[in-house]
């Protein structure tokens, strides 16, 4: 793999959610110029902390003209497309809005500005409630030939991948593992924190997923932008699963918790989750030189002592028979 060095300037969308502004303190580390885009629905003003090279705006991704005007003024030579709606499981006029729309006026702006590269971050529920193979790989096709038991979310993103296909650009697409760590409101680790930390009744899904930590994902995005990569999808995961109870284990241990202390209820699956959800990353690790360097439990370690730092108000999911 051919190796360029970092673009000065690169526009990320949702850039003050979890995922996004992670990945901007890398880049502005290496003295990148950023710019962020963010609507604030789940992104937090307080995850950019003031730098020079850092521009912020409190805009929709679906306004297509503020879109223009940033694009216009900003230059990027590389867009991270990170924002995404996905707390509220039944507005699913706000995904379309932020999802595809928001999306298209990206793309939009990426073709008449010039952009070099749009490096997307696409959901793994894009391949359905029934997978075809374990662990996925990047052939599997799309919900495995229903939408029967998806999520808004997932269409909604999906859709928006493919219009990223139609469109013709340089585009990467980034196919994410559950993703945790610091920063993150979104899944099942800091709801068992946020539940235990108030002693509140937990529920613990019968279900596995690929858990990888937020800065593997941050590391593999910044070598598919310098890459010479131009166009293709990857899967960012470890390619081993664990299950919800054993995220739940260790989250008890390392907060020092007894069973006995609280009320757990386990269940099955609801009807619009997974059973796992385990992604086959070799294909990344060869592309991009790159492999996941965190382990499951040092990354969940890693992730409470920041919940327990900076505490949590709320929690998001996408699935509806979850509690958030």
């Amino acid at each position: 793999m051919q190796v360029n060095s970092l673009p000065t300037k690169i526009l990320i969308t949702g850039g003050a959610g979890f995922i996004g502004s992670s990945l901007a303190d890398s880049l502005l580390k290496d003295n990148n110029r950023v710019c962020v885009v963010d609507n604030y629905l789940t992104g937090m003003k307080e995850n950019n902390q003031t730098h020079t090279n850092l521009t912020v705006y409190h805009i929709s991704i679906s306004d297509a003209h503020l879109v223009n005007e940033i694009f216009n003024e900003f230059q990027p030579e590389i867009v991270v497309h990170a924002a995404a709606s996905y707390k509220n499981p039944d507005a699913w006029d706000e995904d379309i809005d932020n999802n595809i729309i928001g999306t298209v006026n990206v793309i939009k702006a990426c073709k008449l500005f010039g952009v070099q590269k749009l490096v997307y971050y696409q959901t793994s529920l894009c391949y359905g409630i029934s997978q075809v193979n374990e662990p996925i790989n990047i052939g599997h096709p799309y919900f495995s030939g229903t939408y029967e038991g998806g999520s808004s979310y997932a269409i909604s993103k999906t859709t928006a991948e493919l219009y990223l296909e139609l469109s013709g650009i340089n585009f990467i697409s980034l196919r994410l593992a559950n993703v945790y760590g610091p920063r993150n409101l979104s899944g099942p680790l800091p709801s068992f924190f946020h539940r235990l930390y108030n002693n509140l009744p937990c529920v613990v899904v019968d279900t596995k997923r690929d858990f990888i930590y937020i800065d593997d994902v941050v590391d593999c995005t910044c070598k598919a932008i310098r890459s010479s990569v131009k166009k293709g999808y990857y899967h960012i995961s470890t390619g081993t699963d664990h299950t919800i109870k054993e995220l739940f284990e260790r989250t008890l241990e390392i907060l020092g918790k007894n069973k006995t202390e609280i009320v757990v209820d386990y269940v099955e699956k609801g009807p619009d989750d997974v059973n796992t959800i385990l992604l086959d990353p070799s294909q990344t690790m060869l592309d991009f030189d790159w492999k996941p360097m965190t382990s499951f439990s040092e990354g969940v370690r890693k992730a409470i002592s920041w919940y327990q730092e900076n505490g949590i108000s709320q929690t998001y999911t996408h699935l509806k028979n979850i509690p958030a």
